[in-house]
């Protein structure tokens, strides 16, 4: 819909949404402190230090009140209607589309993700991560959903996603009660979007109006999932090059990199970083390494957060931890190592809400990467196998 559409008394900026800031009150001003606190139980020949930072003494030894335990962040849908103007090829995507014909669907997916993350608070970063790896292959089509068969390979089996990729067991039980609700109305691809988006308002994230309509594939391609998702070894170079061919740009990765700010990531995913890099802080490297041998084997699958100080809060501590070279994954690091986008990656640490904004752009953006909409593709009634 074209900016000049809205009342004029909307403002509209198109690269960034709109929020406003609910039940504010001072944060805490402790987050170095409490870094320090949480590295203390490493062994005491660590050289752990996190007041040695320059870098990150360069920032407010405060907490942006934006980030407050209170914080809710409300996103204007005139603000969304501003990022899909720009992109007209997704002009039948409609944050209303279903509002006739399954008004409760938003209701639906919110009090199941409730549920779901209530009982596993890391399920919202996994349902986020489920959607991200959706739409890098063939665009958010549902088609990581699909099992194999003898007819398809599907992606689930695909290298970043193996023994990697979680929530489908939600999606699943999400779909059946849609389906009660309005059978062979709401496509799988629609509600891992609306779920993803719920499961980043569920840990105290920004909420927005997700633009809908897509429709689901019936092909899958673990060829393109292996070659299509960036790997956490990547260089920035690399993650720029895959965000763009995308239609992400460097800020999109940035923000969208915000996501572990939530979740947590396996011993064999970050070995690599906690043993070899020289830009981490060697007391965060030696209490990693105490839940990841330096051998592959046995310690592959221990688990440890993203970020040290807040995996189950929204926030932008995962910047704040970059800047004190705390990254869990090499990718993440390069976010903050001497190259182009550290510049956006210090201005996030300093500036939660400033985040938050762009985190609700760049997911606009990335779900309108190459939807299936009008007559192409299904409504699939099971969102494990085509119709």
């Amino acid at each position: 819909m074209p900016c000049t559409r809205l009342p004029r008394s909307v403002p509209c900026r198109p690269t960034h949404a709109t929020t406003l800031l609910r039940n504010h009150r001072p944060a805490s001003g402790h987050y170095i402190a409490q870094l320090r606190e949480r590295a203390s139980d490493t062994a005491a020949s660590s050289s752990f230090n996190l007041q040695g930072s320059a870098r990150l003494q360069s920032l407010p030894l405060h907490i942006d009140p934006s980030m407050a335990a209170s914080l809710r962040w409300t996103v204007a849908v005139a603000a969304v209607a501003c990022v899909l103007a720009l992109q007209g090829a997704v002009a039948q995507l409609s944050p209303t589309f279903y509002d006739s014909s399954c008004p409760k669907l938003q209701s639906i997916v919110r009090s199941a993700m409730a549920a779901a993350v209530q009982q596993e608070p890391r399920m919202g970063a996994s349902i986020l991560r489920l959607f991200f790896h959706d739409c890098f292959v063939q665009g958010c089509d549902a088609s990581v959903l699909l099992d194999d068969s003898p007819t398809l390979t599907g992606e689930k089996n695909a290298g970043p996603n193996a023994n990697s990729l979680r929530g489908y067991e939600v999606i699943d039980s999400i779909k059946s009660q849609v389906e009660a609700a309005c059978p062979g109305t709401v496509s799988c691809a629609d509600i891992l979007a609306l779920a993803a988006r719920d499961g980043v308002n569920l840990l105290s994230g920004p909420t927005w109006a997700v633009p809908l309509g897509r429709r689901d594939t019936r092909t899958a391609s673990q060829s393109a999932a292996n070659s299509n998702l960036p790997s956490p070894s990547s260089s920035a170079a690399t993650l720029v090059s895959a965000f763009a061919s995308k239609g992400l740009d460097s800020r999109d990765l940035v923000a969208l990199s915000g996501a572990h700010t939530i979740g947590a990531a396996r011993c064999a995913t970050f070995r690599s970083r906690v043993y070899n890099d020289t830009n981490i802080n060697a007391g965060f490297a030696a209490k990693r390494r105490q839940i990841c041998g330096a051998q592959p084997g046995g310690t592959d699958g221990n688990l440890a957060p993203l970020d040290a100080m807040s995996s189950v809060k929204f926030d932008n501590g995962y910047f704040r931890n970059l800047v004190a070279q705390f990254g869990l994954l090499h990718s993440d690091q390069e976010l903050f190592g001497g190259g182009a986008v550290d510049s956006v990656t210090a201005g996030y640490a300093r500036n939660g809400a400033a985040f938050a904004r762009d985190f609700v752009t760049a997911m606009v953006k990335m779900g309108n990467i190459s939807p299936l909409t009008g007559a192409s593709g299904e409504i699939r009634a099971n969102c494990r196998k085509p119709n």
